[in-house]
């Protein structure tokens, strides 16, 4: 399993664990980035070939992301909720869907719930 460190100006940085699949792949785009882009000094870890040489830019748009899952059908919300889903199934713990997605602990609870609804608290009998 590895590590992903996001920097976010202003606020306390966030670390995203990675299984070990998610890790090749992340490894796989950083070796490809450096072969395409050597002299590129922008610091984020999604870049185009406008992006990469200017680093005083911000990183791709939220519309080239769209646009990437488009093209293969997949739409980038639903993909990611497909996957807490997927691993609320597994694991049922919020603290891990917390720590892995940057959920909130209410929604947290929510996915397990949602995935485990055997774990729902019933009333109280008197």
């Amino acid at each position: 399993m590895g590590q992903l460190r996001l920097r976010r100006a202003g606020r306390m940085d966030h670390v995203i664990y990675l299984d070990a699949f998610t890790l090749r792949l992340v490894t796989a785009w950083e070796l490809q980035r450096h072969r395409r882009w050597p002299d590129s000094s922008n610091p984020h870890f999604f870049v185009t070939r406008n992006t990469a040489v200017d680093d005083s830019g911000p990183p791709i748009s939220a519309g080239v992301v769209q646009l990437l899952f488009q093209r293969v059908g997949l739409p980038a919300g639903r993909l990611r909720v497909d996957r807490i889903v997927d691993e609320a199934r597994h694991s049922a713990d919020p603290v891990r869907l917390m720590e892995l997605f940057g959920l909130s602990n209410l929604s947290a609870t929510r996915y397990v719930l949602s995935a485990h609804p055997d774990k729902k608290k019933g009333p109280i009998a008197p």
